[in-house]
């Protein structure tokens, strides 16, 4: 018997310009499942889902230039978002305020990501610094130093144990949290890496990059494990599944794919967006996929369990 993937829902022109980012919550009030997006017209967006379709919960302003990433807290409670505006501010998901607003400049702050623990906040900076800010204090604690060049993603490792960041020029650098020693330079792309994700186990490290590939790195290793390509164009966004088995990724060539985590297979492609699809995650039980594209819609598929 096949499994089968499918589309739930369609929310067209959910902003008034293109949707670069999104990401999953879930209401600590009423338990149910909030989707947070950030868009070109500056504004940040928290949706609930329920019944099988979004509600509009918040509309959050604040932010000029247009919003490159969003990222909600572990414990459901924060959403942090990033501009090129160069700042980073944080808002309270239930009530629908703004907490906090960070400066994150001169240049800007592009990918935001939440500790494990949701005490602090990365970014990355032009100068091939990984900034960490503190969700209390609100100001920079430290910095980690990739001595390369511009940071376009990072990702905390779900135990809590490495970070990573993807720059410009395709070099990956892989950071022991508790020593704040860089570990491991790795060197498999050769353009931009716009997204990485470690996997549920922290075993694995999956990167997707401009030049069209999805490399799968083993973290203690250091090593490729795989490289994958599927995708026509420019790879935006990768995202693993909570249950480790599957991951997702998004690209300029208008589509979503779903990957077996075990045979590297493409298992399902949904060409259901009109441009290009700038990101795409699970859900926190692994039920769901969002992806939000130039194309201002938001896309929730059904995952087979």
């Amino acid at each position: 018997m096949t499994t089968q993937y499918s589309i739930l829902f369609k929310q067209e022109h959910a902003h008034d310009d293109a949707i670069w980012t999104a990401a999953w919550g879930r209401s600590e009030r009423d338990g149910l499942e909030t989707i947070v997006t950030g868009s070109l017209d500056d504004m940040v967006k928290v949706w609930k889902w329920s019944d099988e379709k979004l509600e509009l919960q918040w509309t959050l302003e604040g932010h000029q230039l247009g919003i490159v990433s969003v990222d909600v807290s572990p414990n459901g409670a924060i959403a942090a978002s990033s501009s090129l505006d160069a700042h980073i501010r944080l808002w309270d998901l239930e009530f629908g305020k703004q907490i906090k607003s960070m400066d994150a400049g001169p240049v800007d702050a592009w990918t935001v990501a939440f500790s494990p623990d949701s005490k602090y906040i990365a970014t990355g900076s032009h100068l091939g610094k990984v900034n960490i800010f503190g969700v209390e204090s609100g100001k920079k604690e430290y910095s980690l130093d990739t001595r390369g060049k511009f940071i376009l993603s990072i990702a905390y490792s779900p135990d809590g144990k490495y970070l990573a960041s993807g720059a410009i020029d395709g070099i990956i650098n892989i950071f022991d949290i508790a020593t704040g020693k860089l570990l491991h330079t790795l060197e498999g792309h050769a353009m931009p890496i716009r997204s990485l994700t470690f996997s549920p186990d922290s075993q694995l490290l999956v990167t997707a990059s401009d030049d069209g590939y999805i490399k799968i790195y083993d973290v203690q290793h250091a090593k490729l494990a795989g490289t994958l390509s599927g995708h026509a164009s420019w790879v935006l966004n990768v995202a693993f599944s909570p249950d480790d088995t599957h991951f997702v990724s998004s690209s300029s060539d208008k589509s979503v794919k779903v990957w077996d985590a075990s045979s590297r297979a493409c298992v399902n492609t949904f060409f259901d967006h009109q441009d290009q699809v700038w990101s795409v995650k699970y859900n926190g039980t692994g039920s769901k996929i969002v992806s939000v594209g130039d194309d201002r819609a938001i896309h929730i598929y059904d995952c087979p369990m």
